[in-house]
């Protein structure tokens, strides 16, 4: 992090302090997210189940034979 000076109308600032304090954060992480949102920026972690069920192994059983599989991949690449 970088920290940053900010110059706000007294009006804003006591606004955006109170919408902070409504969503239970520090200004600073309420700044934070707007300039993030803004730029089109994460704003928050990753939900890692959005890359479950994308497509279909075609009913093959990948997790009981990785071990061939690496091995035979490794070998095709020796050669």
């Amino acid at each position: 992090m970088t920290r940053t000076q900010l110059s706000f109308e007294r009006r804003m600032l006591k606004r955006a302090r109170e919408r902070a304090a409504e969503l239970g954060i520090s200004l600073a992480e309420y700044v934070r997210r707007l300039v993030a949102e803004d730029l089109g920026a994460l704003a928050g972690p990753v939900d890692p189940s959005v890359i479950f069920d994308l497509g279909s192994s075609g009913s093959s059983d990948i997790a009981a034979h990785k071990d061939a599989m690496l091995g035979g991949a490794f070998e095709a690449e020796r050669r």
